[in-house]
């Protein structure tokens, strides 16, 4: 998906200068696949397809609204990163998420964070800050990318924290969720779209009746609708660690495979910051991990011991 998204955002053969148009487009399919799912679980063999029922409900749309400000921020800011960097330097541009995450878990919710995790957390900013000193040297630096994959990071973080606080009023079902988040951000997005002038500029587009054009658009859809889907039953059948820890060699196979796809030469410490952001990520987790299991030993009664209620 990232490389398809580098194509319709920054590709010289398409021309296509319409960012929130190509964001736009995508919130568009998945709200029409999650709608899609949803008839077939609903008109399908009982227990076929476990989809939850989906209807337009306004209360529950305005309940939600808060969040889908910060999720169309989130995915705006990240096509934006991707649109003036790299696909290889994209996972270094945008790798603040979790520092964010330490920080407003502090200062929304009071969270403190123990000193290995914060040691983590200055690798990712030492990675960060080496990358941005690498993509200088190579002179391919975007400081507006990077103002984009920082504000990225941020809604990142801010999208999960909100994402808790929402769940109650979709019956805590992600799919409702990601259905009234794609919703809010469709009607939202035309309002940007003409105060940005995206329109006008997709009146002078060339290729808008061709047909690639429109299946490409659509694959990108198809695609973010399916990683949402993937990243549910990864963490449904394996643990939210499993998911956090295979996200990291995403990124890492992501980043080759760039440099490979695009022919590109990239120096000794170019490759440094990138292993100290994805390492960084890696020891985070594995630090929480860790940190998570020993609060729930010593909160579990030990073998010989009565609970509180006497059994």
């Amino acid at each position: 998906m990232v490389f398809l998204n580098k194509y319709l955002l920054d590709s010289p053969t398409l021309r296509l200068d319409a960012p929130l148009f190509v964001t736009f487009s995508q919130c568009t399919v998945t709200t029409l696949l999650c709608k899609g799912f949803s008839l077939l679980a609903a008109c399908g063999p009982p227990g076929t397809l476990d989809f939850p029922s989906l209807r337009l409900d306004l209360k529950v749309s305005r309940s939600v609204l808060p969040l889908s400000l910060i999720f169309i921020g989130m995915i705006t800011f990240n096509n934006l990163c991707l649109k003036h960097v790299g696909v290889a330097f994209y996972n270094v541009g945008r790798s603040l998420t979790t520092v964010f995450n330490v920080l407003l878990s502090y200062l929304l919710l009071k969270q403190t964070t123990s000193l290995y995790a914060l040691l983590t957390c200055g690798v990712i900013i030492g990675g960060f800050w080496l990358g941005i000193d690498q993509e200088g040297a190579e002179g391919t630096l975007s400081w507006t990318g990077i103002a984009f994959g920082i504000l990225a990071s941020l809604c990142v973080s801010l999208n999960a924290i909100y994402t808790k606080k929402v769940l109650p009023a979709v019956d805590s079902s992600i799919w409702r969720l990601t259905f009234y988040n794609n919703v809010n951000a469709c009607v939202l997005f035309l309002p940007l779209m003409l105060l940005f002038g995206e329109f006008h500029t997709l009146y002078r587009f060339d290729k808008l009746g061709d047909p690639s054009f429109w299946g490409m658009m659509t694959l990108g859809g198809v695609f973010g609708f399916a990683i949402g889907y993937v990243t549910g039953l990864q963490i449904k059948f394996t643990s939210p660690l499993t998911h956090n820890v295979s996200g990291t060699a995403k990124a890492c196979a992501q980043t080759v495979l760039a440099v490979a796809y695009y022919e590109e030469t990239k120096s000794f410490l170019w490759w440094t910051s990138n292993m100290m952001v994805l390492g960084g990520s890696f020891a985070y987790t594995w630090v929480k991990g860790l940190e998570m299991r020993k609060v729930q030993e010593e909160s579990s009664p030990k073998p010989g011991e009565k609970s509180e209620t006497g059994v």
